[in-house]
């Protein structure tokens, strides 16, 4: 089976020594995907299993079991390789949107110089014969230069009293963020969830009940009646739920009960919390400038659509405003878009962040309630603390393990049993 990325990195964080509950709790997956991926990976590298006494195991596994990996797989290599190109190449589409919109105000401002300095020279050809020499009446381009430091003295005055953030982003990234915002800040939602379930259930010595999962799950009034939001975990985590003597019910994990070395866990916090969306991370003066420069744009394209309304001057001209001509559709079209993308995406994002709101509160509700608990569901998780244990797979109470062969291993066995009655004899003496 194909490896999971997931899986190997919760092993390089767990020091190279796991159980199936470890990585299950670090990297948020599922037992059954665990288990498979961590045999997978252990076939793979020559990884070792350590057997307790007590029928519990471990995963040991080799400190460069990556690189015994990309020595082995041609694809492992090459996703190495397109991790260190690809923010090369992302960062290249993000600054081509900037350098788009600077290109398209240029050729539109310049095609109306040049059509606006042939008109003035057809209409002042005569002067010119005369006085030897061609002034134009007025010149129209853009200063780029002043979009970019608008102002050197108000920069100077202002500005310079402010530190300088490092992160901060140049005016073509903003473009990009402007435009498109910057990413999914829940994009690792899911991830996060189950490692706060999966620690949450370890803190509690796997076992717990329905109302202390529930600030880490969207749970309706319905559901928090019969508790059938606990089935997703259930599966997820390999648990099954028992009854109390009361008739409540509460949910045992015995994966989970199991670790290769024993942790303290906490939870990173009383309930998981969605981040809202942002608009842009670029400063508000860049989202100024993105917006001045869209509007000038656009401005720019109709007064140029007023000069080469029926195509002729663009054909007698030809060259550079026949090109601009030609692809005139485009740089109207990129001059909406980029203006009402982002209009489109504010609306949508207060939405959006609206509903996270909602959860967050529903969450945020249910950990207030946690904390204080009535007496029943005190007695709820008295009972579930009745099922809490940690078995630890330590070096002292291995049964066996790979590591060694078998024969050499019922030998120290034997030397240590020996070792042991001796010890008691002395003692009895």
């Amino acid at each position: 089976m194909p490896l999971n990325s997931k899986i190997m990195t919760a092993v390089e964080q767990l020091n190279y020594r796991v159980t199936v509950g470890d990585v299950a709790t670090q990297a948020g997956l599922d037992i059954d995907q665990t288990e498979r991926g961590l045999l997978a990976l252990a076939s793979e590298v020559s990884g070792n299993l350590q057997v307790s006494e007590a029928g519990d195991i471990a995963y040991l596994f080799p400190k460069n079991f990556r690189s015994v990996l990309r020595n082995k797989y041609w694809r492992l290599r090459f996703q190495a390789l397109w991790d260190k190109i690809w923010p090369a190449i992302f960062y290249l589409i993000r600054i081509s949107f900037g350098i788009f919109l600077v290109l398209s105000i240029v050729l539109i401002f310049v095609a109306i110089a040049i059509i606006l300095i042939a008109m003035s020279s057809q209409d002042d050809r005569s002067d010119n014969r005369r006085s030897g020499s061609f002034i134009p009446r007025f010149w129209i381009t853009p200063d780029l230069f002043w979009f970019f430091n608008p102002n050197p003295r108000y920069h100077r005055q202002h500005v310079r009293r402010q530190p300088k953030d490092p992160d901060q982003m140049n005016f073509l990234e903003a473009i990009f963020s402007f435009l498109f915002g910057d990413g999914n800040p829940n994009a690792n939602l899911e991830d996060r969830r189950w490692r706060e379930i999966g620690t949450i259930i370890r803190t509690n010595g796997g076992a717990v009940t329905g109302e202390q999962l529930t600030p880490y799950l969207e749970v309706s009034d319905h559901q928090r009646e019969n508790e059938d939001y606990v089935i997703p975990v259930l599966t997820h985590f390999d648990g099954r739920p028992e009854v109390s003597p009361q008739g409540e019910i509460i949910y045992h994990f015995p994966t989970l009960q199991t670790t290769a070395k024993a942790r303290q866990q906490r939870a990173s916090s009383t309930y998981l919390q969605e981040y809202p969306w942002k608009f842009s991370q670029a400063g508000s003066g860049q989202i100024l400038l993105a917006i001045g420069l869209g509007g000038l744009n656009l401005v720019g394209a109709a007064v140029l659509w007023s000069l080469l309304r029926d195509g002729t001057i663009a054909i007698q001209l030809g060259g550079l405003v026949g090109f601009v001509y030609s692809i005139f559709g485009v740089l109207v079209a990129y001059g909406i878009g980029f203006l009402g993308i982002p209009l489109i995406r504010y609306f949508w994002i207060q939405g959006r962040n609206s509903k996270i709101n909602a959860r967050n509160q529903q969450r945020q509700t249910s950990a207030v309630t946690l904390s204080r608990p009535d007496a029943a569901l005190q007695q709820k998780i008295g009972y579930a603390q009745t099922f809490a244990a940690q078995s630890v797979v330590s070096s002292e109470n291995l049964a066996y393990t790979t590591e060694k062969d078998l024969l050499e291993q019922e030998y120290e066995r034997a030397d240590a049993i020996d070792a042991e009655w001796q010890q008691r004899l002395n003692s009895t003496e």
